[in-house]
């Protein structure tokens, strides 16, 4: 517990010490803001810092993923492999610390439990779980899409005697799986890339899969040396790149129709892409491949092919394909051998839909048909999305008014940066922001530039306070929306569309934005340039 009751008083107060809080705090302290940064976990990095389980690594390029703003730490910094596991990254969070002596400006251990706008005084108070309190004329929330992890609803969670473990929340020590029984709950992303390294020493996986979803190759490699030096020589090209592209990838559509061409041209097309590395075959994709259902059709036929040729035992095949979504509207977990993974003997997969779990029990789980005895349940059952971060601390705006009960039917903001009724309030990566749909460290720099500089804007007109309209906030959220309904991916339930069964969310909304990143710069560009049109300053 924190001794002293004296209120800390900044400029700004950052929630947040990932990618997007190290990259805020740095750039403001640059601008001679007064900034402190609040960390619940106990060093930064964010997702990199509690994502610790094993397979854990990049989907997107390493060399891709990397900050631009520092031609010095391009020069400096090496990537061992072109989508780069956990440690690394978490090395390259630390790299940006010591580089920049971070830490001397980050509270760690400091879970934020409340925030709420004092108008009278112009600031916002913060309340931390230890009894920390902090007071900043402006609140950045730096929390990440993907920050708060779920349980599933199944009764006796706490009756298991065994070892249990959460993918996000995944200890600090070793974890060995040699010789054991271990239950996998969950086959999304992590799931997908932690049962794939599970079952390499494990005694005896059970994997219990509620939803299966569409995987395709990531197609790892190292990079050597003379490779990284080529990579340097090229990241103004890759940065270009990215910046030009819907998600800030290095992938972009195929500029082609799907049903304009042969069957024979398509599965030509079909079959390079799925051979290359990345998300080559979900965004280097024909440019209707996401948004017309005949299109989809085709290329989700294809990877069913592909899966059945991979998984031997045909009524396994049978439960690994989806069946309530084509391939590409729910984020595609990419994986290195998952499916082989159900060809092992000691690999069982229980298809949730036929047998639901009943209860965890002191021994292990109790399905609607068999009772199983583990030594280790692993809950590969994700996050509440984009919005679960944000409804864990209590934020309160004007008047009192709960963050929460505004969002109860989805998210409305102003892009995705600013909530009507929330003054001074600034969300990096929060929902309808580019960032969700992005190639993550590409959209956070975007972001983090454009709150920056408008808060010099605000101090150098002598501004102290800031706020989205609500017309402005209807017409983005509207907007939004319209961008959305363009995809297949709002026919979907997913974290995408805001549902999420753990949470007991089942209407649909839209929590991102899907009009691209280059679109969203343009737009945020345009606020600038009619003096932060859609804001009130005052």
């Amino acid at each position: 517990m924190v001794k002293s009751t004296a209120i800390e008083r900044w400029e700004v107060a950052v929630i947040g010490a990932g990618l997007s809080g190290m990259y805020q705090l740095l750039k403001l302290r640059q601008l001679g803001f007064k900034v402190r940064v609040y960390e619940a976990g106990g060093d930064v990095g964010g997702t990199w810092y509690w994502n610790r389980y094993p397979g854990c690594r990049f989907d997107s390029e390493s060399w891709s993923y990397v900050f631009s703003f520092s031609p010095e730490v391009l020069r400096e910094w090496s990537w061992a492999e072109h989508f780069s596991g956990q440690p690394e990254n978490l090395r390259y969070c630390e790299f940006l610390a010591d580089k920049f002596d971070l830490r001397r400006d980050i509270t760690f251990g400091a879970r934020a439990r409340s925030a709420s706008w004092d108008d009278g005084a112009g600031e916002w108070e913060l309340i931390f779980e230890d009894g920390r309190r902090a007071r900043s004329r402006f609140l950045v929330t730096a929390i990440g899409p993907l920050s708060a992890p779920t349980m599933p609803n199944i009764a006796g969670i706490g009756d298991f005697k065994g070892e249990a473990y959460h993918t996000g929340l995944w200890p600090h020590h070793p974890v060995s799986f040699e010789g054991k029984r271990v239950a996998v709950i969950g086959t999304g992303a992590s799931g997908v890339q932690l049962i794939t390294e599970v079952a390499k020493t494990v005694g005896h996986m059970t994997v219990f899969q509620r939803t299966p979803n569409w995987c395709t190759p990531l197609r790892n490699s190292r990079i050597s040396p003379q490779e990284m030096e080529s990579i340097r020589n090229r990241y103004d090209d890759i940065f270009r790149r990215c910046r030009e592209t819907w998600g800030c990838f290095i992938h972009t559509a195929d500029h082609r129709n799907a049903m304009d061409l042969s069957p024979e041209e398509r599965e030509a097309a079909f079959e390079k892409l799925y051979n290359e590395p990345g998300f080559s075959f979900w965004q280097g994709n024909f440019r209707d491949a996401l948004i017309d259902k005949a299109a989809n059709d085709e290329m989700t036929k294809f990877v069913i092919k592909k899966i059945r040729a991979r998984v031997k035992d045909q009524r396994i095949a049978d439960k690994l394909i989806p069946t309530n979504h084509g391939y590409g509207t729910r984020r595609v977990p990419l994986e290195s051998g998952y499916y082989e993974v159900y060809n092992q003997p000691n690999v069982k997969l229980v298809d949730l839909r036929e047998t639901p779990i009943e209860r965890v029990t002191e021994k292990g789980l109790k399905t609607s048909d068999a009772d199983y005895e583990f030594d280790m349940i692993v809950y590969a059952t994700g996050f509440d999305a984009i919005t679960g971060a944000f409804d864990r601390i209590d934020i309160r705006g004007k008047g009192d008014q709960k963050l929460k009960d505004k969002w109860a039917d989805g998210p409305h903001t102003y892009l995705g940066l600013n909530i009507a009724g929330f003054p001074n309030l600034l969300t990096l990566v929060g929902p309808h922001n580019a960032a969700t749909f992005c190639n993550i460290p590409r959209c956070i720099e975007q972001n983090v530039e454009f709150v920056s500089e408008m808060l010099v804007h605000m101090r150098e007109k002598g501004l102290k306070r800031l706020e989205a309209t609500h017309e402005a906030e209807d017409e983005w959220t509207a907007h939004v929306y319209d961008t959305g309904n363009k995809l297949l991916a709002m026919q979907v339930d997913s974290w995408i569309t805001g549902v999420n069964k753990n949470v007991g969310r089942q209407k649909r909304t839209f929590m991102a934005y899907a009009g691209g990143a280059p679109k969203y710069r343009q737009k945020c560009e345009e606020v600038v340039a009619h003096g932060y049109e859609g804001f009130t300053l005052r």
